[in-house]
């Protein structure tokens, strides 16, 4: 099951997408948001709502965020073989953990303002993790039953700003640096163990095509491992790292982002976030 928020009236709703197009589940009467969804892990409503086949289909925008910007953004760096080799870095023998503020959440469709003070912007296409129930020391055999489902992530990063110290965070947290979207689709529907492509566009450019087998550490390592330190609750989010392809490995300043690029993060299975640089 695929969900997203809408934009009806200037009022948000959740909305299922569906074979037949969006369906609005909250003009048919289904109380919940989907934030209060995720919280309450109850799809059981949601699906009987979105098979309702007397239900019109609706045209509009994909809207704001996905979850409340005030849950928790959980970042795992060079956990793609591919990636880690073609950046000159060993691989990790734990995953490299470092976070996003609040405010770096976008939704799908925004524009991301890239500051002129600062130089080397890049893109980095994600495969994006939806917590939906609390983990704490949870064992990598319990760890997917904390998920509530996946979406498309962009884990921009201002490179220079990254590389100045051992802490990656100014480089990655800036204002809108990570758009999520457009849909979630739900663990039932989403095989995270599978091949599934992920891909990244620049202007219409392939620049990343990679596949998240090539993932070090699989996303229930990676909850396994975060939970430890980090009390997961739901509504948290957790990019899962990219694949090669990324300006920084290109060692040239023709690659980095500027204002009027666009980016696309193509994940198979789930859908394609579109954002623009501004």
């Amino acid at each position: 099951m695929k969900l997203t928020n809408i934009l009806v009236n200037e009022n948000v709703h959740l909305a299922a997408c569906t074979d037949r197009g969006l369906v609005d589940l909250t003009a048919a009467g289904f109380p919940l948001s989907l934030e209060q969804l995720i919280m309450q892990g109850d799809l059981a409503a949601a699906c009987s709502a979105a098979e309702d086949s007397s239900l019109p289909c609706v045209d509009a925008p994909v809207y704001a965020n996905l979850v409340n910007p005030g849950h928790t953004i959980l970042c795992v760096g060079l956990n793609y073989q591919s990636h880690a080799k073609a950046a000159g870095f060993t691989l990790p023998e734990q995953p490299t953990l470092f976070s996003k503020f609040s405010n770096a959440l976008a939704p799908c469709g925004a524009g991301i303002f890239l500051p002129p003070w600062e130089i080397s912007y890049d893109y980095e296409a994600e495969l994006v993790m939806v917590i939906g129930k609390t983990a704490w020391n949870v064992s990598v055999e319990d760890a997917m039953d904390h998920v509530f489902g996946f979406t498309c992530g962009n884990d921009l990063s201002c490179r220079a700003a990254q590389m100045r110290s051992g802490q990656w965070l100014i480089g990655k947290t800036m204002p809108g640096f990570g758009p999520c979207g457009p849909e979630i689709v739900t663990a039932d529907s989403f095989d995270a163990f599978a091949p599934h492509t992920i891909r990244s566009y620049v202007n219409g450019e392939l620049r990343q095509d990679g596949n998240i087998s090539d993932m070090i550490f699989n996303c229930a390592q990676i909850i396994s491992y975060a939970s430890r330190y980090v009390q997961l609750e739901p509504g948290d989010l957790i990019f899962t790292g990219t694949p090669s392809g990324v300006a920084l490995e290109k060692k040239d300043d023709a690659h980095w982002l500027k204002p009027g690029d666009t980016v696309d993060v193509e994940i198979e299975g789930i859908g394609t976030l579109r954002n623009f640089m501004k």
